[in-house]
């Protein structure tokens, strides 16, 4: 699956599944880089089938309804939807 990184302070594996045309998926992406945060993310809509279908067996893993984002952290616990509260107090800020 094609993943693409973001350098910043290394807070865990951070995965983020989201949507090129999402807006809370785009205020998520901006919120982790503004904590400074290192993660990968993959927008789902713009994989191929088969990336499609690998990512989203991940995601219902963690979020059975499959919306996003979907932020899978250190394979333990997910953070589902734009929770700004729950990000910063996740990555310290």
């Amino acid at each position: 699956m094609a993943l693409q990184h973001v350098a910043g302070k290394n807070k865990g594996h951070i995965v983020l599944y989201a949507l090129s045309t999402c807006p809370w998926c785009r205020k998520t992406k901006k919120l982790l880089e503004e904590l400074g945060v290192e993660y990968s993310f993959g927008d789902v809509d713009l994989m191929n089938d088969a990336e499609k279908k690998e990512a989203l067996v991940v995601i219902q893993k963690w979020n059975p309804s499959a919306s996003f984002p979907t932020m899978v952290i250190d394979d333990k616990k997910s953070i589902v939807g734009f929770q700004e509260e729950k990000i910063k107090e996740t990555f310290g800020k």
